[in-house]
């Protein structure tokens, strides 16, 4: 987990995990659904699309639940506007942005890039999840990465629970 932090500059941060029992291309898969992230995002209440093409640049969903205080209140669903801004399914990566939302974040983008790990392309990967922000009102930055690794660490389980243990 790298962390920096300056009042008067952007804060940035990344978090990462390794799976061993899925490929690259599997859990790019997952994220490509970029409408449908509440099946992995654990505190998801909802995510859906609200304008464009899912998974396509300049598409925006809609997500809410409680993984995050809302600015109106503990028992309020915290929310946002995320906006697709670039897809790189060569490299599997995608890089989104904040557009709206209640949860304090004046300026958020972030990046998400999935790597194979192992010594050929079936045999795990690991997630990079970079995040850009202006500071938070009320917030430090490594309680911010901490929400985030940990969001990002059960969301691949569960990804992998998925592909190891598919429902019949």
């Amino acid at each position: 987990m790298a962390v920096e932090q300056n009042s008067e500059t952007k804060w940035e941060a990344k978090v990462s995990t390794v799976l061993k029992e899925a490929s690259a291309e599997q859990i790019w898969g997952f994220y490509g659904d970029f409408f449908n992230f509440h099946k992995w995002f654990p505190g998801l209440a909802s995510c859906y699309g609200v304008h464009g093409a899912n998974g396509e640049p300049g598409c925006i969903r809609y997500c809410g639940g409680f993984s995050i205080k809302s600015e109106d209140g503990e028992d309020s669903v915290s929310w946002s506007k995320e906006k697709l801004t670039a897809v790189d399914p060569i490299h599997r990566s995608l890089t989104y942005e904040i557009v709206d939302c209640n949860i304090g974040f004046k300026s958020y983008e972030s990046t998400v890039k999935i790597t194979p790990s192992g010594s050929d392309a079936e045999s795990g990967c690991r997630i990079d999840w970079s995040i850009k922000v202006d500071p938070v009102k009320g917030w430090v930055l490594e309680d911010l990465v901490k929400k985030f690794d940990v969001g990002l660490d059960r969301t691949a389980r569960r990804m992998e629970e998925a592909l190891t243990n598919p429902e019949e």
